[in-house]
């Protein structure tokens, strides 16, 4: 399999660590975004929101947004399972996932900044302003809902864990404070000592510079 991305967005970190759980073996693929190459019609002939990342697999199938691929990850290879067994702890899992995906990721991504700037005139501060409340808001809400043993929801990581890992290497890299949010460093700390985390990690990657 291929997976396109880029080694400091936070979709494709999650999407290496998955893959790297499950111990399945993939071939990465640089979408350079700073360079502009996931708004060139070459890429968005085959995204057609032009982003990243996306999964190629071996039948040739090209998917896209990495809740749903982690979902065919799951499927595909359920061994380590990513979610808990019983269907409410799934949910509380799949809540915390949606706090960094949905409400923290898409006000902070490489797009909504760049509008921040070029078409609402915001300077830089203001832009870090920004980026640091909404992490802060949905940090808040992730500290009472986990309870790290030493991972997110128990003693192997999940699927929590895979959202919450890029989320704090985004944070660490804007210089939000994260004196507020004891768990969640808990659980950064506790994956960090993890090979497959460890292997995964934005500085790790072929494309990093």
């Amino acid at each position: 399999m291929k997976l396109h991305g880029y080694f400091r967005s936070s979709a494709a970190y999650r999407v290496r660590i998955a893959l790297n759980l499950k111990g399945v073996p993939y071939e990465h693929a640089t979408v350079h975004l700073l360079k502009g190459e996931h708004r060139g019609e070459a890429w968005r002939a085959r995204h057609p929101q032009g982003r990243v990342p996306a999964l190629e697999t071996d039948e040739g199938a090209f998917l896209i947004q990495s809740p749903a691929i982690l979902e065919f990850i799951e499927e595909r290879w359920p061994q380590p399972p990513l979610l808990p067994h019983d269907a409410l702890e799934r949910a509380r899992v799949r809540a915390v996932c949606a706090i960094v995906a949905c409400d923290i990721h898409p006000l902070n991504n490489l797009a909504t900044l760049g509008w921040l700037k070029e078409r609402l005139g915001a300077d830089q501060a203001a832009v870090d302003a920004w980026y640091a409340h909404w992490v802060s808001e949905g940090f808040a809400a992730i500290e009472r809902l986990i309870a790290p043993a030493p991972y997110a929801f128990g003693e192997t990581p999940g699927m929590a864990d895979l959202h919450i890992v890029p989320q704090v290497f985004n944070a660490r890299r804007f210089s939000v404070p994260l004196e507020a949010f004891p768990r969640i460093r808990a659980v950064a700390e506790a994956c960090a000592a993890h090979p497959a985390f460890a292997a995964a990690a934005p500085e790790n990657q072929p494309d990093a510079a």
